[in-house]
């Protein structure tokens, strides 16, 4: 491969980080200038194109490792393009708990990780950061800090849903308890498997929650604040065995409810040149910040 000069970082105006270097190494790859079993440049060539020390390219190799893309990155020698490297989200919206993995795995391969969540529960956000987390203890990746923010609904309110289809208010309060058990219960396994990273590997791990005054009828995350994944919660009619009532009675239900897991997950990533996608994510970075800053009030997991 000719290794060709990358014209802003090395004449200009702003030292590449290892985000910017791992950007253009995946653009390369998707777009066949690096195929599957390539080898890539020295870490010492790579250095000398980006114009930046081999730190921020050895860093720049474990993201794109983390995403699928690259293998042998600790071998000794260049690593190679990955023979099936996964279908990036951008190509097409993929189920959340399918897409969330990934995409977690690559924001926390960053020196400092910064997650903002806006969400109905913590269910999908719970298993998804499995992944990077598994990646901390195999040693792959290794971020100095970890602040995570989320935003759920106020055990307060009267939920847009789950809800009954026939409006029986007995179920209803059933439903609301189910869910806000739910809601804490997967959020303080969340937090504890966090707040276990700094005492097993040293790394500054920060988690807040904060009640929102409505039901989100979507669920955002914001990834270090350059990719924004967004996807709706959409109702429809289902069925649910509660607990039977206090008089004995059958407890299935039926409702109206959202299967988040699902819910096809949509990315737009701040990349290069403003775009549509980047506004898209300064936006919605403004419109979580607006409302973690204003109307939110503390939450406790009980």
């Amino acid at each position: 491969m000719v290794v060709t000069q990358e014209n802003v970082a090395v004449n200009g105006s702003r030292k590449l980080s290892p985000q910017d270097i791992a950007d253009t190494l995946r653009d390369r790859i998707r777009a066949g200038e690096l195929k599957a079993g390539d080898r890539l440049p020295t870490q010492a060539e790579l250095a000398e194109e980006f114009g930046v020390e081999r730190g921020a390219v050895r860093q720049a190799m474990k993201k794109l490792q983390s995403e699928g893309l690259l293998t042998n990155v600790s071998k000794g020698s260049p690593p190679r393009v990955a023979e099936a490297g996964p279908t990036p989200v951008s190509m097409g919206p993929q189920p959340s708990m399918v897409a969330l993995a990934p995409r977690l795995a690559s924001a926390f391969a960053e020196q400092n990780v910064r997650i903002d969540v806006v969400s109905f529960t913590a269910e999908t956000l719970m298993i998804a950061l499995g992944e990077p987390v598994r990646l901390i203890h195999e040693g792959r990746i290794r971020p100095e800090s970890i602040e995570v923010r989320i935003l759920l609904p106020s055990s307060d309110i009267e939920l847009a849903f789950p809800v009954p289809v026939e409006g029986d208010e007995e179920n209803r309060a059933r439903l609301h308890q189910r869910w806000l058990a739910q809601r804490n219960a997967q959020g303080q396994v969340l937090r504890h498997n966090l707040r276990a990273l700094r005492a097993s590997h040293g790394i500054d791990v920060s988690v807040q929650f904060r009640a929102l005054p409505f039901t989100t009828p979507v669920k955002l995350y914001l990834l270090n604040g350059r990719e924004a994944l967004l996807a709706y919660y959409t109702l429809g009619p289902q069925e649910l065995m509660l607990d039977e009532a206090d008089d004995g009675a059958d407890g299935a239900v039926s409702l109206y409810d959202v299967g988040g897991v699902k819910a096809p997950l949509f990315s737009f990533e701040k990349r290069g040149n403003p775009s549509r996608d980047a506004v898209f994510v300064e936006e919605s970075q403004k419109w979580f910040d607006a409302l973690w800053a204003t109307i939110t009030t503390d939450l406790t997991l009980s």
